[in-house]
């Protein structure tokens, strides 16, 4: 009988999956709790908890609380600790939160596979005949939940030492401040590649990589470990931005499990504000009167080969910032893996 050896890969994915599992859990918990006490006061009140619920139970990556993990293991962390289960179902709450905004500031009516919470809830106001518009009742029930998966990060958090939390507070920072230019240079048609860029960095590719992997290291006590790690984030980050902005214009809903649709919602992305800066005529229909939707996904193509290939550098650039760092080589052969899972995704 053939027996498959144990290789330090698969150590510490093992490793990190068991820390995973301990965050799991504690969201499960949390939220099942939280269920319990509100429903015992009025069923309503256990909507919002089911929303959050909802949406968390619906799947997704679990990307942020895994670079959380690995920062900290890569970091020498304790995998037994406490703290890093609680931070890394912290930041899939903040996830959570974040997508429910985001859904109803896109008008999205898919998400992971499902109907989006603003649509389930304006469809339930419908359906019972109640009083005033659906679409309000809706997106409020939307807006009130994602506040509520906030606020539950932030208790699971609150033990975090200092240094910890102060990254959790830049992230937490960046996040709506990155949102809310998104929807401000969308709405005033603003061309700014560099603008773009900053938007791209700061709404999703530090959540997603950067601030996670720091976080994982304060609560390491690795600060040394923050340029290589920055480093590697802010390339990366930029990287898994792009590979949105790709899969947003060119990709498959049904295989991203939630709509594709960034030109017919006006979005600015990097992909088209650098095309609209390099070509006349992209730039002469995005400031036109009327955003022709499929004449400009026509001339996205060649954009789209540039950005493959920015994608391609930016991976090399953050694997480099890897050589740098004080870690075990099985991590650093562990995160330049999942830089390549992150970069060359479908969905």
């Amino acid at each position: 009988m053939m027996t498959t050896a144990v290789t330090g890969r698969d150590t510490v994915r093992q490793t990190r999956t068991e820390v995973l599992r301990r965050a799991e859990r504690r969201l499960g918990e949390l939220l099942a709790d939280e269920r319990a006490r509100w429903s015992g006061v009025d069923e309503r009140g256990a909507v919002p908890v089911d929303t959050v619920t909802s949406l968390v139970d619906a799947g997704g990556k679990r990307l942020r609380p895994a670079f959380c993990v690995s920062g900290y293991l890569a970091a020498g962390g304790d995998p037994d600790g406490p703290l890093v289960a609680d931070a890394a179902s912290g930041i899939e709450l903040i996830h959570t939160g974040a997508l429910l905004h985001d859904d109803v500031l896109d008008a999205s009516e898919l998400r992971r596979g499902a109907v989006t919470a603003h649509v389930k809830h304006a469809a339930v106001h419908e359906q019972r005949g109640w009083r005033g518009e659906a679409r309000r009742y809706g997106e409020g029930v939307a807006l009130i939940s994602g506040v509520l998966a906030t606020l539950y990060a932030d208790r699971l958090t609150r033990g975090l030492p200092p240094a910890a939390r102060d990254v959790w507070g830049e992230m937490v920072t960046e996040v709506q401040i990155g949102q809310y230019l998104d929807v401000a240079v969308a709405a005033e048609g603003v061309i700014a590649p560099e603008l773009s860029r900053w938007i791209a960095i700061c709404k999703s590719g530090r959540y997603s990589i950067t601030r996670p992997l720091l976080l994982g290291a304060a609560l390491a006590e690795r600060p040394d470990l923050t340029p290589a790690f920055e480093e590697y984030g802010e390339a990366l980050g930029l990287a898994f931005q792009l590979r949105d902005d790709v899969i947003g214009t060119f990709g498959d809903s049904t295989v991203a499990g939630k709509p594709v649709g960034d030109l017919e919602q006006h979005k600015m992305t990097l992909l088209l504000a650098e095309a609209a800066e390099r070509d006349p005529e992209v730039r002469r229909l995005v400031n036109g009167p009327e955003w022709d939707t499929e004449a400009l996904h026509g001339l996205l193509g060649e954009s789209r080969t540039r950005i493959e290939a920015r994608i391609d550098a930016l991976v090399e650039r953050a694997r480099a910032a890897l050589d740098t760092a004080a870690i075990d080589a099985v991590w650093r052969d562990e995160l330049n893996e999942m830089a390549l899972e992150v970069a060359y995704r479908n969905r």
